[in-house]
């Protein structure tokens, strides 16, 4: 059975679309079941600031791998991997599809491929790392990276210096092989589909998404979550800080760089079937979807 993968950036309508694509798939004898990849919508307590699936949504289509995760709990691409494929696996024996639905690039491809994912490190080194980072900035510490980690990463991209650099404190070598060639990997036969927008429908559709979030409680859930304690992996939520700070467009403007990174990286993305869904509805894009299977 071949596996119905769904991304695309933030706001474009991929809950909307899968829900969709479900029914059309049903009315061809079908039992599907969507399975999350977003790294913030595994945490419970945080379903409206990460735009997780409405309880009504879930109705009309089951969701996985969302809210199974409590707020304090450190989380990572590795363990979500192993989730995921157990997943989908059990999916497939049973003779449902999967439709894989998400927008964190790195758990989309850890969902489908069978990628070379190092272990968490300790987290004092963490700690350690973070806390440099912060004082001394990112461009400065990536010049401590050894020269042929250095050469692929962005010096300006904090995340992914502090990342390099854990793991060489660690004694641990960073992933090997290209990121463009991970959809040779994949585990199972797959559909792989990205939904686009034009630029203003986009920043539209994610402004109109952000004040969804806000009036169904994100800001609540955020300030609850910073004072009861959220660990570090949770608090990455996009626009966290800016709905503390009670900025709204704050949010808006953390979405939109999003996006732009998304589908930087999702035109980059080998063997996908991009869809351009500007002025067409959900259904319309969906039916598209479900002609990438055939």
């Amino acid at each position: 059975m071949k596996i119905l993968a769904i991304f695309g950036p933030t706001g474009v309508g991929k809950t909307a679309v899968a829900i969709a694509a479900a029914d059309l798939l049903r009315d061809r004898g079908e039992d599907p079941v969507a399975v999350s990849c977003d790294a913030i919508q595994v945490y419970r307590g945080l379903e409206a600031l990460s735009g997780a699936a409405t309880p009504s949504e879930r109705g009309r289509l089951e969701h996985r791998l969302v809210g199974f995760v409590e707020i304090d709990g450190e989380f990572s691409a590795g363990r979500f991997a192993a989730l995921a494929h157990a997943e989908i696996d059990e999916l497939v024996a049973a003779g449902r599809r999967p439709i894989v639905v998400g927008g964190t690039g790195l758990y989309m491809r850890a969902t489908l491929a069978d990628l070379d994912l190092r272990p968490p490190v300790p987290r004092e080194v963490r700690t350690r790392v973070e806390r440099e980072i912060a004082e001394r900035g990112s461009s400065t510490v990536w010049a401590e990276l050894d020269p042929d980690v250095a050469v692929t990463v962005d010096p300006r991209d904090r995340k992914r210096v502090a990342r390099a650099l854990e793991l060489q404190r660690s004694g641990l070598d960073p992933p090997r092989g290209s990121e463009q060639l991970w959809t040779a990997r994949l585990r199972r036969p797959t559909a792989l589909v990205g939904l686009v927008a034009e630029r203003d429908e986009l920043a539209r559709r994610i402004d109109a998404r952000v004040d969804r979030m806000i009036a169904a409680g994100a800001t609540g859930e955020a300030r609850r979550a910073a004072d009861g304690g959220i660990s570090r992996t949770a608090r990455a939520a996009l626009g966290f800080d800016e709905l503390l700070a009670g900025d709204a467009d704050g949010v808006k403007r953390a979405h939109r760089a999003y996006a732009r990174r998304q589908l930087t990286w999702m035109r980059k993305m080998p063997g996908v079937r991009l869809i351009d869904r500007t002025g067409r509805a959900d259904a319309d894009a969906a039916a598209e979807v479900v002609a990438s299977l055939d």
